[in-house]
């Protein structure tokens, strides 16, 4: 039990939020001091942001989450060290002789926590973890025969059999301070934020961290673009989707929060399109599902067939990917995004991911890499998850064959090439029958748009149609 006269540390991690947040409500409620504490892990535990761009967002995460405790009389403490010695430092500095924290669910993760809440209850301290971070316990739902699932289809059927997650909390009121506050670092200590050039200088364009402004854009998605999701989604000129997967991978909205508030909004916005949505955040579910049970997701084949294939790196053709400058539009408007807003349409990720897997040979592992770098919504286990579908070594992965077409993806999902427009601006005044095809646009063409391929737009890296046929035979080799 939990005793009033000492405070509660709540070790706070990627659940930067008072709403629906088990482990800061449950020590509210307990009637002690609460103090909330961010550990900066060292580097090594590969437990802090997953790259440059989620290091912005969590610099400003912190911000906001730091005046949402103020208004409820508290603060937060920011520490940098190892979990257990850290939290050693706190309680003997503050009294407190228990902790609580929200669980973890990657590897990196689970190896710290369980070992650590282990070591703290053999000296006595009470310590306890949460649920709330998914919609399940990865742990707990299984097949028929007891074995965890490897097919997206029947997990959902599983998982929407099982009944509504458990319903959010809600934030407390007010959170009791202890008597005297523990020394805290300065967040612009840590640097987060990008130095010379502010390559982030433009994030703000799309995004506000913090969870206020995840709440609003739940609010405005339901309100607004739920009924046209199911239709709109996959095109990327379109504002239609949520953008709310970089609040969920800091955790400034919890799924469950997500979930219920669209209980009952299909009589209103359309049953395919509460379904489709919903489906989203269960594959979500389903990626952590995989990470739990294969904690190597993002380093090791998913299936073992594809640790045969012959991988055919090329320095050059990675970096003219990175940067938007493959020669198919639709491929280099969603890496431009990226470099703009941190982050990429959905479907764009999708096609860029196969030209990289596919067209050049590339390995999936350097694309996941590079999105976990470069992405605000970076997330250990979607990404890996989804670049494992794309490459088609994954679970209920996308056939090795098929492999997406930049040109005919880029026509279907951006016809009249807004999209591009947008972030390939060199190509801005091209004809919309030749925005994804430049290199069979006529010169007059070209010319009239102020184009000369070679120079002020690349020519494609690669022929789409004898990629696809290296891929394939560079596939059936692995037998």
């Amino acid at each position: 039990m939990t005793s009033p006269s000492h405070p509660v540390i709540v070790w706070l991690r990627k659940d930067l939020r008072l709403d629906d947040n088990a482990a800061l409500a449950a020590a509210a409620a307990s009637g002690a001091a609460v103090i909330p504490v961010y550990i900066r892990e060292p580097e090594s535990a590969g437990t802090g942001p997953l790259g440059e761009a989620q290091a912005w967002w969590l610099h400003h995460s912190l911000e906001s989450f730091s005046k949402s405790l103020e208004q409820l009389g508290s603060r937060l403490v920011l520490a940098s060290g190892e979990a257990l010695s850290t939290l050693e430092r706190l309680m003997t500095e503050t009294g407190a002789q228990t902790v609580y924290w929200n669980r973890r669910y990657d590897p990196q993760g689970i190896a710290i926590d369980s070992p650590l809440k282990q070591e703290l209850r053999a000296r006595g301290i009470v310590v306890q973890s949460f649920a709330g971070q998914l919609l399940h316990e990865p742990s707990k739902l299984m097949t028929g025969g007891g074995t965890p699932f490897r097919v997206y289809t029947p997990f959902w059927r599983a998982f929407d059999g099982a009944g509504d997650p458990p319903s959010p909390v809600d934030a407390p009121s007010r959170l009791a301070a202890p008597a005297a506050w523990p020394a805290s670092e300065y967040l612009a200590e840590w640097k987060l934020l990008p130095q010379e050039p502010n390559w982030a200088a433009t994030f703000p364009e799309i995004f506000t961290p913090g969870e206020t402004e995840a709440q609003r854009r739940l609010r405005s998605f339901l309100e607004d673009k739920l009924g046209r999701y199911d239709t709109r989604r996959d095109f990327p000129a379109d504002d239609a989707t949520s953008l709310l997967s970089p609040h969920l991978a800091m955790g400034e909205i919890s799924p469950a929060r997500i979930w219920h508030a669209t209980k009952g909004l299909g009589e209103t916005t359309g049953h395919d399109n509460l379904i489709r949505f919903r489906k989203e955040l269960v594959w979500r579910e389903f990626s952590y599902y995989l990470l739990f049970h294969f904690p190597d997701l993002a380093t090791r084949n998913w299936n073992p067939r594809f640790d045969a294939f012959e991988w055919r790196f090329d320095a050059g053709l990675f970096k003219a990917w990175t940067k938007g400058l493959t020669g198919y539009p639709i491929v280099d408007a969603g890496m431009r995004q990226l470099w703009r807003h941190g982050i990429m349409h959905n479907r764009v990720r999708m096609i860029v991911a196969s030209f990289l897997v596919k067209d050049l040979l590339i390995d999936w592992r350097q694309g996941e890499r590079w999105f976990r770098d470069t992405l605000v919504d970076a997330d250990p286990a979607s990404n890996a998850a989804s670049w494992q579908w794309v490459a088609g070594s994954g679970a209920d992965a996308s056939p090795w064959f098929r492999i997406f077409n930049p040109v005919l993806q880029g026509e279907k999902f951006d016809p009249q090439g807004d999209y591009v427009r947008r972030f390939v601006p060199e190509l801005a005044e091209l004809d919309a029958k030749y925005i994804h095809r430049p290199f069979e646009a006529p010169l007059p063409a070209l010319l009239r748009a102020g184009i000369r391929l070679g120079e002020t737009y690349p020519k494609p890296l690669v022929d789409h149609g004898a990629a696809r046929q290296q891929a394939l035979s560079a596939y059936e080799a692995t037998g």
